[in-house]
């Protein structure tokens, strides 16, 4: 009798399971000590080594607001991030949520591995895109379709220092400003005996493709055929070597000091450079400067143009949890506490529209001109990935290769970019 009955009760449990875990539709929510919680696994890697604490806090409000949702968190350092995140891909164990560039974005998209989140979003009456900058909110779309979350970004701005443009008793730089203007300032504020240089960008492919932007080229068409080669293309970076080699208002071309690290960045600090187009990750090595200086947006030829680099969030196509997932995204991109903290912990700029979310990030000075950082999203370009997005890393390594070339008076400007196209076209094959 004691058997039947133990038999019977160890029968009953198992029904009790069965019906539990099939009112769930199938999906692994996780009822460990009977909390019913539904479990989201995140990897990411930004908070690597400097911000797991605040992350950890993050996830603890969403959690504390989402009692049903437990966030298992993995921190991946950079180096090894995208690795391990290929590596749970391909084997079917990709966390619900992960951390992802705007490059690697693109490529995942274009495999399809993200879940589309387009459907999702119309259901949430709470969710207002608006609260986001449009064309950083617009960047995680693919065909069309939003396939993941801008969560933070940097951009490239123009950095001058005041106490030289104040000696030459020059207007600063405006937002009328092109490189008409540039060239006209820099050429009263370069100053060779003094080793003073009224402007400076490295010529590199990540300032070509902005630059080639800011004169309305492209390394791509809107049909994503390549056009490297193109008048415009080589009319931009003609207006870069020029800047050094026939204008002399930059450093001359074959100087390798500035092509080591941190060299471009010292310079300015030391007041040997007027103009300098760099990303505002750098912002706070020129705060103790003993010199007034300010940013601006950067001047164009036919147009406004600042580069966009981006981290964001996308869900796995294979997470039992779309919604949940949705959820946890839509608070890390934009919560106010989240964009409170990463402000306050100098972690990350979110890409919100609304200044009044942002007015801590305005009141650390300098610059003075912190908004001219939120405004270069209106003009935002983004990373050239192409068609296929995978083979970025060697397009960009290709054309760096000819613009070295141009650079050093190897190539002209018209052989170098002819050389760019025909190699971008055989990796495109």
């Amino acid at each position: 009798m004691v058997k039947k009955s133990l038999a019977w009760l160890l029968l009953l449990s198992l029904m009790l399971v069965t019906a539990a875990c099939g009112s769930n539709g199938g999906s692994s929510a996780n009822s460990a000590n009977g909390s019913g919680q539904e479990t989201i696994k995140f990897m990411q890697y930004t908070a690597s080594g400097a911000q797991e604490e605040t992350l950890e806090g993050m996830i603890a409000k969403f959690e504390e607001a989402h009692p049903d949702i437990k966030v298992d968190l993995e921190i991946v350092d950079f180096q090894n991030y995208v690795t391990k995140l290929n590596t749970t891909i391909a084997s079917g164990t990709a966390p619900d949520v992960f951390e992802v560039s705007y490059e690697n974005f693109m490529t995942y998209a274009s495999q399809g591995v993200l879940m589309d989140l387009t459907d999702l979003i119309a259901k949430d009456t709470d969710f207002k895109p608006e609260q986001y900058k449009e064309l950083a909110y617009d960047a995680f779309k693919f065909d069309g379709k939003q396939m993941g979350m801008v969560e933070s970004f940097s951009d490239v701005v123009l950095v001058y220092n005041k106490d030289l443009f104040d000696a030459k008793q020059l207007a600063y730089p405006d937002d009328s400003w092109t490189w008409k203007e540039e060239l006209e300032a820099a050429q009263k504020l370069t100053d060779a005996d003094k080793g003073i240089w009224g402007t400076y960008a490295p010529i590199q492919f990540y300032e070509f493709y902005k630059t080639i932007a800011q004169n309305g080229g492209g390394i791509f068409d809107a049909d994503g055929k390549p056009v490297v080669n193109s008048p415009a293309n080589a009319e931009a970076l003609q207006w870069m070597i020029d800047k050094a080699s026939k204008y002399q208002v930059s450093p001359p071309l074959n100087d390798d000091t500035f092509t080591q690290p941190d060299a471009d960045i010292n310079a300015f600090k030391n007041g040997q450079i007027a103009m300098f187009r760099t990303g505002i990750w750098n912002l706070s090595r020129f705060a103790d400067a003993s010199f007034s200086w300010d940013i601006a947006l950067e001047p164009g030829n036919t147009q406004k143009a600042h580069q966009f680099f981006a981290d964001g969030l996308a869900v796995s196509k294979d997470s039992k949890h779309a919604e949940a997932a949705w959820k946890f995204l839509k608070f890390m991109s934009g919560d106010p506490f989240v964009v409170e903290q990463r402000i306050a912990k100098d972690w990350s700029v979110p890409a919100i529209a609304d200044d009044s979310m942002l007015e801590a990030y305005f009141a650390q000075t300098p610059p003075e001109s912190k908004r001219k950082v939120i405004e270069a999203l209106d003009s935002l370009v983004l990373p050239p990935v192409g068609p296929k997005p995978e083979k970025w890393n060697e397009i960009s390594t290709t054309i760096g290769e000819e613009l070295d070339k141009a650079r050093l008076g190897a190539s002209d400007v018209q052989t170098a970019l002819d050389a760019a196209q025909k190699k971008l076209e055989d990796i495109l094959k």
